[in-house]
């Protein structure tokens, strides 16, 4: 069976205002989510396969040593998240707007940037090692070994953020199985790496450090062969295009409102798991334990995120109301889908999940307890999470500056409340609050976006 065409989209062909890039259906947004939800199922083996190499030393310091180096390193690495997020936006609207050079200079500038935020990191490593050293303080053992590692790795730092916006650039173009394959390549590559250097070389966790520098410049390689269509052509090195100054002002002022809307995010969490510390060993250990629910959530519905983030991203650059519309309601479909399945896998498994997550039958008493709350939570955060695309495509960055930082405080009032009042209770309904906050801030600006779309 084929899907219908709606009458909107027959009617803007024959207007001649629409191609068939333009066509939303069901098949196109799977084309596009599955090779991402793939993609980041790959992404905790790779963590496994560290911790497991560098068990086999037999000592405890080396695995602290990576585990804690790699969260660093991560955190880092995190800040420039917006990269990817704010070069599909732009991207996909510069395609849909035709504008084949800009496309080429967002590339050429996600580069730079990415590029010029890798070589900071390298020069200005120390003051920062020995900051996150004083924020996370371990053994002396332990943080001298992870020094070692950090040390190897950072030196790949600008191939790592750079893949942010080779990655996001991609996705502007729906080519996510180049994604997939990226990814695919790099983890395949750092286990392989791991396993010769540290196994067959024995070089402890230089190796493991070593396997993935290599791994990813590499992958930042690969993903550049991925863009050779663009780098063959002119467009791409077009100085006076690349360094246009309002569009310089534009892509940082988009960059600049996600990363503050990721950073109260991030406060969220990081508070989220402090609070819960002062609770006590076991509640804290069950909250983490937990807050992997809210991860794996988070990879099913990211494939639907970034198709919105595409599609509405390259309908905005058209300037057609219609196929933005459409765009939005066909991903958050698929992703209502996806928070169902979650939903019911949780409900059904997620005893068992919580068993393979840990030994500890107090943490597995404590973490059934609060099960409930991870059950909701993927259908209390659908609305968020699906919406985040919507907007990242339509480059509305400061709505989501703004409805996030709301939802912050409206976060902050529900723990000042019910924590004292519920306990690790009233901490998990907050977080759900937050959740529900945001998704009802963002619906309430839509109408907004859908207007700013004049043809």
């Amino acid at each position: 069976m084929t899907e219908a065409i709606p009458k909107e989209e027959i009617n803007a062909f024959a207007r001649g205002k629409a191609s068939a890039r333009d066509v939303i259906t069901h098949r196109r947004i799977l084309h596009i989510a599955i090779p991402i939800v793939v993609s980041n199922a790959t992404v905790p083996i790779l963590g496994a396969v560290d911790t497991g190499v560098v068990g086999q030393l037999g000592m405890a310091a080396p695995i602290g040593a990576v585990g804690i180096g790699a969260i660093i390193l991560s955190a880092l690495y995190w800040v420039f998240g917006f990269l990817r997020m704010g070069t599909v936006g732009l991207t996909a609207q510069a395609a849909g707007n035709n504008d084949d050079a800009e496309v080429a200079a967002l590339l050429t500038r996600g580069l730079l940037i990415g590029s010029l935020a890798g070589l900071a990191l390298i020069l200005l490593q120390v003051p920062l090692f020995w900051a996150s050293f004083r924020v996370s303080p371990a053994s002396s053992e332990v943080e001298g070994l992870a020094r070692t590692y950090m040390g190897i790795r950072v030196w790949s730092a600008p191939a790592a953020i750079a893949i942010y916006a080779i990655t996001g650039w991609l996705i502007a173009q729906e080519r996510t199985r180049a994604v997939l394959v990226i990814q695919i390549w790099m983890n395949g590559m750092n286990i392989l790496l791991d396993l010769w250097f540290v196994l067959g070389l024995g070089w402890g966790v230089e190796g493991v450090a070593l396997a993935t520098f290599l791994a990813e410049w590499t992958g930042a390689a690969l993903g550049l062969w991925f863009c050779r269509a663009a780098l063959a052509g002119p467009a791409w090195r077009d100085w006076v295009q690349v360094f246009d100054r309002p569009r310089w002002i534009n892509m940082m002022r988009v960059n600049g409102d996600i990363l503050i809307r990721s950073l109260l995010l991030q406060a969220i969490f990081v508070s989220f798991l402090f609070l819960g510390s002062g609770l006590g060993d076991i509640t804290l250990a069950a909250n983490q334990v937990l807050l992997q629910f809210l991860m794996i959530t988070a990879f099913a519905l990211d494939g639907f995120a970034f198709a919105a983030e595409a599609l509405v991203g390259r309908a905005m650059g058209a300037r057609q109301r219609y196929i933005l519309r459409r765009s939005a309601v066909l991903t958050s479909g698929w992703g209502v889908v996806a928070c169902v399945l979650m939903t019911i896998a949780f409900a059904w498994g997620g005893g068992a999940i919580i068993d393979l997550m840990t030994t500890s039958f107090s943490v597995r008493a404590e973490a059934r307890v609060f099960l409930p709350y991870m059950i909701a939570a993927p259908l209390l955060g659908c609305a968020s999470w699906m919406l985040d695309g919507v907007f990242i495509g339509a480059t509305r960055s400061r709505d989501m500056r703004n409805m996030m930082a709301m939802s912050f405080v409206i976060y902050v009032a529900s723990v000042i409340v019910l924590l004292p009042w519920l306990g690790n209770h009233g901490l998990w309904i907050s977080l759900l609050v937050s959740f529900v906050a945001r998704g009802i801030t963002l619906g309430l600006r839509y109408p907004a976006l859908e207007r700013s779309v004049v043809a």
